[in-house]
């Protein structure tokens, strides 16, 4: 793309035709001549001081009117001069007669100089205004993403590469200011970095950078198998409607990307028996495609992805366990083995839920979620690639694409729905020769959906368990147990004083009295606040002393633990060096010793 925006600047666009009638090669010829002839600097030229390019460009017929002129004052001032050196001339009266016949000669052209010049004004100020609604920067690269936060980085990655060039660029996203994005493309960006909903927004109010898109040079869909799917960016089907119809351009080159653009998972065999339902492979999904992108000829296909879809570096491995022990795996997975972790769930409310039970147990999260303010969307991620022990709740918004360096677990809170899914989310690490650790946590309900993972992906070997050290699980289910009831008390008052503030807000404005029964929950009396109070401080200061104790420690291996006259204290264990990767390589080598090494047991012999 920036080659191609650079080859057009190279060539540049033909120069605007001027007003005044003069053809092009008289026009150069013009300026050419214009380059040696002085400028009087009384005469109204017409022309402004600091104007741009398209002015120079008409200048130069003004400039063969102004040498004309002074062709003619200099004839006249030569035809002066000889009647002053004839000794033999008719008298004064000769040479009156004559200068008031040049005065007339000079004001008559004088005049004809500056009609000419304001026509030349009114011509120049008409380009000018023809220059600022087509400039001569066009939009040359459109780049389409899924997510706000891709199209941020990828704004970011063309800024960098385009550093030195004097490339500008735009980026236009939703959540964010539309007065602000307008003033962006009043600059007149060559390239720009959009989400179909808010693109589209701004086409229909016919902004002028976005009103002729037949010069466009590259047209980028990034996550292409996700743009298209149905019921999914309506705006991005009128998009390319219009840019393969109305702004077609010949000579524009579409680029199509994605991690699964060729992964082809088949429907039931209950659906497959029925009539008008064809099996899928990999030419015709991406036939399909091409044709939904509206792409002309055949398409060259460059696949880079292997047969099971995930990286070589990608560790996989999974805890099998039910629905309510998923709290407990997931928090001593993050406090065994710390470090930059990505947590997926499928929905908002659980990565809310988890965020204030993490919250709780002094874990402190951050989010990221379509219902979030874009700004603070940007300011967590941001805060996650910075920080190198920090922990990211994220639902799908951010699977697909995002570059966060030094990502060591994707931990998947919930399996995710489709293996499309699955190898975005796990794509989060194990980047760029890099190794990482995916992590499932599979419950009952996800079984089926981990199935077809499977399935899809065509798993040589059973993904292996992750190993957990139960003796520490006691521990750690006491402390999700007292976790879990704060958290569920705060979020109790949290959205009943939310509801009594507002309802007591509209009781306010309408004037009218409430009942007791109106408030959510009831209006306790004083006594019962006080016995909801008490019972949180007791159930804080119990979590409170649990999380001050060590979560990993070993157990007295002496015979007499009074014996030194004092109590025994806790021996804290060292911080786990060890990473979740070694400790997977590790039980796999164990796994892998033969077992005939052990000797077998040799049988008694018989005795009569």
């Amino acid at each position: 793309m920036i080659h191609a925006v650079l080859q057009w600047h190279k060539m540049r666009a033909p120069p605007i035709p001027n007003s005044t009638g003069v053809p092009p090669r008289e026009t150069r010829i013009g300026a050419a001549s214009d380059l040696g002839s002085p400028r009087k600097d009384g005469t109204e030229s017409g022309v402004l001081p600091d104007e741009a390019r398209i002015e120079n460009e008409a200048q130069p017929s003004e400039a063969g009117a102004k040498a004309k002129a002074q062709t003619s004052a200099s004839a006249s001032a030569q035809a002066l001069l000889s009647c002053d050196g004839d000794d033999a001339g008719e008298g004064p009266s000769s040479l009156v007669e004559e200068k008031l016949i040049l005065k007339q000669t000079e004001d008559r052209e004088e005049k004809l100089d500056e009609e000419q010049a304001g026509k030349l004004k009114q011509g120049l100020c008409d380009q000018i205004a023809v220059y600022k609604v087509h400039p001569r920067r066009p939009l040359l690269g459109l780049v389409l993403t899924p997510t706000r936060e891709l199209a941020v980085q990828v704004r970011q990655h063309i800024d960098a590469v385009a550093r030195f060039t004097g490339i500008k660029t735009a980026i236009l996203v939703g959540g964010m200011s539309t007065q602000k994005q307008q003033r962006m493309l009043n600059r007149h960006p060559e390239i720009v970095i959009a989400t179909p909903g808010r693109l589209w927004e701004l086409v229909k109010e016919k902004h002028p950078h976005l009103s002729n898109l037949r010069q466009l040079r590259c047209l980028v869909i990034d996550e292409a198998d996700r743009m298209v799917e149905k019921g999914h960016f309506a705006e991005l089907s009128q998009l390319l409607e219009m840019l393969n119809d109305s702004q077609y351009n010949p000579s524009r080159q579409t680029l199509v990307f994605s991690a699964t653009l060729t992964l082809v998972h088949q429907a039931p065999a209950r659906i497959l028996h029925k009539k008008h339902v064809k099996k899928i492979d990999k030419t015709a999904k991406l036939d399909l495609l091409m044709q939904k992108i509206g792409m002309r000829g055949k398409p060259k296909v460059i696949d880079l992805t292997r047969n099971e879809g995930t990286v070589e570096t990608l560790t996989e491995t999974k805890i099998h366990c039910e629905t309510d022990e998923k709290d407990l795996y997931l928090y001593y997975f993050l406090m065994q083995y710390p470090g930059r972790s990505l947590v997926f769930a499928n929905s908002i409310s659980c990565i809310k839920r988890l965020s204030g039970l993490l919250k709780v147990l002094d874990i402190m999260p951050l989010t990221l979620h379509a219902c979030m303010h874009q700004k603070q969307r940007l300011r967590n991620l941001e805060q996650f690639a910075r920080l190198e022990d920090c922990v990211l709740l994220a639902t799908d918004v951010a699977a697909r694409g995002l570059d966060i360096p030094k990502v060591q677990h994707v931990i998947h809170y919930q399996v995710p729905r489709t293996s499309e899914i699955y190898i975005h989310r796990s794509g989060r690490t194990a980047r760029a020769t890099s190794e990482g650790l995916s992590l499932m946590l599979i419950g009952p309900e996800d079984v089926i959906n981990f199935k077809k993972i499977y399935k899809t992906l065509k798993k040589d070997e059973d993904i292996p368990l992750f190993p957990v050290q139960s003796k520490y699980m006691d521990v750690v289910k006491e402390r999700i147990r007292l976790a879990r009831q704060v958290e569920k008390a705060e979020y109790r008052n949290f959205q009943a004083c939310l509801h009594n503030s507002w309802i007591e807000q509209a009781a306010a404005a309408l004037e009218i009295e409430l009942e007791e029964d109106m408030y959510k929950g009831g209006k306790a009396d004083q006594q019962e606040e006080r016995r909801r109070q008490k019972q949180m401080k007791i159930l804080k200061q119990e979590l409170r002393h649990l999380l001050s104790q060590p979560l990993f420690q070993e157990n007295l291996k002496t015979r007499y633990p009074t014996q030194s006259g004092r109590p025994p204290q806790p021996v804290v264990a060292p911080r786990n060096v060890e990473s979740a990767l070694s400790c997977l390589s590790r039980q796999k080598r164990r796994r892998k010793k033969p077992k005939e090494h052990r000797a077998p047991p040799q049988p008694n012999p018989s005795t009569s």
